[in-house]
């Protein structure tokens, strides 16, 4: 309890750690909140209603069919965040197993992993969603697997080079001398010793994850209407840019302040986590 209220103390201190909280906790409310309540049916068009300006009854406008901006900002903020949490838990999940094995193995196993990872690397996001929507067809799903596939070398790479600096210090070389398995050491040495290198390192993945999944929306391979994307919102709006140019400031904003405070939360439990730049501070 002294550590966690130590680094709280600090946490509140550190300028980017607390803007990047909080502008990801703003994110965070907008989803929540989509669950139980939004101005309007986010998906239900009026058109009556059709590119209205900002008023009392509409906050931030309509769109070209009439669905309320803010409704949609809130949905669509959902939705961005139901793809970051499912693509970086694949690639941590699978990223990670792959980076331990690599690390604990070494030899040929940590080879092998790290060809097929610098394979992987070959096929970005955006490729692989164009060749899953090649087969399978847009959609949500196919953005999750394309955004999974590209996360899993970039977390077997850090698992791998944070794992084989542990495996080389005394503590584990007495465990391995007092007969503990591979597993077990991972498990109780290594794993606890690069968990924070692990959730920085998921941190700045979730950012590129929006990113990506709005890159995704935006051509036509990610979410499909009528789920409100904040990717989709931003192609909807290029054709009224001079008639209506808010319509495509209110998702770049959205999907810049969630980049931009997971970026900071990230930057800010890394200086947080290393003690290095701890005492430096």
């Amino acid at each position: 309890m002294r550590d966690l209220a130590a680094f709280l103390h600090r946490a509140r201190q550190h300028r980017s750690f607390a803007a990047g909280g909080l502008l990801t906790a703003l994110v965070i409310g907008m989803a929540l909140l989509s669950l139980v309540w939004t101005p309007y049916v986010a998906t239900q068009p009026d058109v009556r209603q059709r590119l209205a300006a900002p008023s009392a009854v509409h906050w931030l406008g309509t769109d070209a069919l009439g669905r309320d901006i803010v409704s949609q900002l809130l949905a669509g903020a959902q939705n961005s965040l139901l793809v970051a949490v499912l693509a970086v838990g694949i690639g941590l999940a699978l990223g990670g197993l792959l980076g331990f094995l690599a690390a604990a193995r070494r030899g040929w196993t940590e080879e092998l992993v790290m060809r097929c990872a610098d394979f992987t690397f070959a096929f970005p996001a955006v490729l692989s969603a164009i060749m899953l929507a090649a087969v399978f067809g847009p959609g949500t799903l196919n953005s999750v697997i394309a955004i999974g596939i590209f996360n899993i070398p970039v977390f077997a790479r850090v698992v791998r080079a944070s794992a084989n600096a542990v495996w080389t210090r005394d503590y584990v070389l007495a465990a391995r001398a007092a007969g503990k398995g591979s597993f077990r050491i991972t498990l109780e040495h290594v794993l606890p010793n690069i968990l924070s290198a692990i959730v920085v390192q998921a941190t700045i993945q979730f950012a590129l994850a929006i990113l990506a999944e709005a890159a995704l929306s935006y051509l036509g391979l990610g979410t499909q209407p009528p789920t409100p994307s904040w990717g989709r919102m931003l192609n909807e709006a290029q054709s009224y840019v001079f008639r209506a140019p808010l319509l495509a400031v209110w998702p770049g904003c959205a999907i810049a302040i969630a980049v931009l405070g997971l970026n900071l939360l990230g930057d800010g439990l890394r200086d947080l986590t290393d003690p290095r730049l701890a005492r430096r501070r």
